[in-house]
């Protein structure tokens, strides 16, 4: 059998993750949140003491404008979120925290820490500080070619 590309086992495993999170013991789909959502969630946690625009996501995430915009659409209309108009500008809302985002918010961060110990299952410090180190080097890479 032929070795397949990295960016095939990249891609595979992003999507073996994906389904993994989204889907329950059961085989259910989790009516909650999905990855992007909860590293938004996580971040405006974070930032609980300053104010947080589509904007930050968009620099923080490195995801488009398009994007985010979309994401946060969703998340507006499952309640996950409100977007609060903010000083004079019509165009720039605040996004804030509906309560019980915070609660789907724990719920998926201990479905994140199950697949995680199921990803790493013999898998040495030694092996995985390589590939720490593999996927930084890859991430600069692709962010260099970017800047050509």
């Amino acid at each position: 059998m032929e070795k397949k590309s990295i960016l095939y086992q990249i891609n595979l495993l992003n999507k073996l993750l994906v389904r993994n999170f989204l889907i329950d013991d059961k085989n259910n789909i989790i009516s909650g949140i999905t990855p992007t959502q909860m590293q938004i969630i996580e971040y405006i946690l974070e930032k609980s003491d300053k104010d947080i625009y589509q904007k930050d996501l968009e620099d923080v995430l490195n995801l488009r404008r398009a994007t985010v915009s979309g994401v946060l659409k969703t998340m507006e209309k499952n309640e996950l979120i409100k977007r609060i108009e903010y000083g004079d500008d019509a165009r720039t809302k605040k996004i804030v925290l509906n309560d019980k985002t915070y609660q789907l918010f724990l719920n998926g961060k201990k479905k994140i820490k199950s697949i995680e110990k199921v990803l790493l299952n013999n898998i040495t410090k030694e092996d995985l500080s390589v590939v720490y180190r593999v996927l930084n080097s890859m991430n600069e890479n692709i962010i260099n070619m970017n800047k050509k």
